[in-house]
């Protein structure tokens, strides 16, 4: 009988018994744990449980159960389990369009649903219109309230997966531990060399003859989360910044959709932080 495999995220602030209590409780319910990723940073406790049942499971049952735990506990806690229904994806932007461009074009070429478009600033909002997909402007210079904006979103859309289309900002643990291996980024050199935001500028000024992108999982750790592909150009002598920049940002672009059509067909696999194509 085929297993099923349920994703269960734990976030909130770190204090005794929070392992136990939410493993006693898979194992009440005859479940497996699978695998097991804790982490505490600045007294903020995360952690991620992969469960399976082999006898038939009424996952609503348990989720309304699993949130008792939750409630008792004082700890965020969400679900994630595969289904055939479509993704819901969410695209989170700033003000280049390159990334977002091609996702939008190829919408009929992605096994899931471009669901909403979150921005920080208006720039983008026109492309969300003429898409005809929610626009939510998050803005909010604390980080802290924008996460708190970003989260209620996400749940408002039941997202599967969030995409960094060149979006500007840095998520914390708070936000990022809450979507395990289901947050993409695409950054543009080959990582991790040249990382930030100025690195077209960083190769140009070094005369680097490969210019590169990278599309990877979003970690707690900034740019070091697992890799899923890498594609690079040469770049010539008379090659200008601008000109670097163009050839940049159309591989950006065919990049990350490369990443995200994977994804979403099940191709990907994280194992010790690397990922594999099944």
């Amino acid at each position: 009988m085929k297993k099923t495999i349920v994703g269960i995220t734990v976030v909130g602030k770190d204090r005794e018994g929070i392992v136990a209590a939410f493993t006693n409780f898979v194992f009440q319910k005859k479940g497996n744990v699978e695998k097991v990723n804790q982490n505490v940073i600045k007294g903020l406790f995360g952690m991620y449980l992969e469960v399976s049942f082999i006898k038939k499971i009424d996952i609503k049952k348990f989720e309304i159960e699993l949130q008792k735990v939750a409630k008792k506990h004082k700890m965020d806690v969400s679900t994630h389990h595969e289904i055939d229904l479509e993704k819901n994806i969410a695209v989170f932007v700033t003000k280049e369009s390159h990334c977002l461009k091609t996702l939008l074009d190829s919408k009929s070429a992605i096994t899931g649903k471009i669901s909403v478009i979150v921005g920080t600033e208006k720039t983008l909002s026109l492309m969300a219109k003429k898409a005809k997909i929610p626009f939510v402007l998050v803005d909010e210079k604390e980080q802290p309230k924008a996460e708190s904006k970003l989260i209620d979103v996400c749940k408002k859309y039941d997202v599967d997966l969030i995409v960094l289309a060149r979006y500007m900002k840095i998520l914390t643990p708070n936000f990022v531990w809450r979507y395990p291996n289901r947050i993409i980024n695409i950054h543009p050199s080959l990582l991790p060399a040249f990382p930030g935001a100025l690195a077209y500028a960083q190769a140009y000024e070094r005369g680097t003859k490969i210019v590169g992108v990278t599309a990877h999982y979003v970690t707690e750790n900034l740019d070091q989360g697992p890799i899923i592909f890498q594609d690079s150009f040469n770049v010539n002598p008379e090659d200008s910044l601008e000109s670097i920049r163009k050839k940049g940002q159309k591989l950006e672009a065919d990049t990350l959709l490369r990443a995200v059509k994977m994804h979403l067909t099940n191709k990907l696999e994280v194992r010790w932080r690397k990922v594999h194509t099944k």
